[in-house]
């Protein structure tokens, strides 16, 4: 190794990589964590992104806010509060009541499940959750036309009432089917889009008409 004494090393050899460290100001939103804020604060900021989407939904456009922060709580409050008010429903067979929580909490979740990967399959360039978070999301229009069919139903079962629901019932299915398409259009290729809108189109027909059919006992 004593050759190694008389090598010298020219200091125009550029050294790969970085080695400097880099000096500057922090932004307060680095530091910022959600661990450190109170309860009620998160709570407070979940409910309001909740309910920012659920002003998207009633006025549907294209837009890509209720993509951007996706979540399942608003999808599970619809489904839960559509699926009790669908429970204990008659049916046309008097040993056999209409359909049940876990009846309509499945078919729903199902549905959206499927329509996701159908979606996927199709070349789709949403997440999965953000699919689901769009279908669970455009179901409160139907949500509200239960609702409208429950009160109806209170003042009577005859041919006036089931016009109401009808017209009622119509109107939530196309709102809901529009909404989420509106959301979806832009996630899709061109040549595909007919093939995302129909199982979109069925999932929701098969929710109105379980709205529409129901009778409370």
């Amino acid at each position: 190794f004593a050759g190694l004494a008389d090598v010298s090393i020219s200091e125009d050899i550029p050294v790969e990589g970085e080695i400097t460290v880099p000096v500057g100001s922090h932004s307060p939103d680095e530091d910022y964590s959600t661990l450190d804020e109170p309860v009620r604060d998160t709570i407070m900021r979940d409910l309001k992104a909740v309910g920012k989407k659920f002003v998207h939904v009633m006025y549907p456009k294209k837009s890509s806010a209720l993509l951007r922060d996706w979540d399942l709580w608003g999808p599970l409050v619809l489904c839960v509060s559509l699926a009790l008010m669908l429970q204990g429903g008659s049916a046309d067979s008097k040993d056999d009541g209409g359909p049940q929580f876990a009846e309509v909490f499945v078919i729903i979740w199902f549905g959206a499940v499927v329509i996701t990967l159908n979606s996927k399959l199709l070349g789709g360039t949403i997440s999965f959750f953000q699919s689901l978070c769009v279908l669970g999301y455009c179901v409160m229009p139907l949500t509200l036309a239960m609702l409208v069919c429950r009160l109806v139903l209170l003042a009577g079962s005859g041919t006036v009432s089931f016009i109401i629901r009808l017209i009622v019932v119509l109107a939530m299915f196309a709102w809901s089917t529009l909404a989420s398409t509106a959301f979806l259009a832009d996630s899709q290729p061109p040549n595909r889009k007919a093939l995302v809108v129909y199982p979109i189109f069925l999932f929701y027909f098969v929710i109105s008409w379980m709205i529409l059919t129901f009778t409370p006992q």
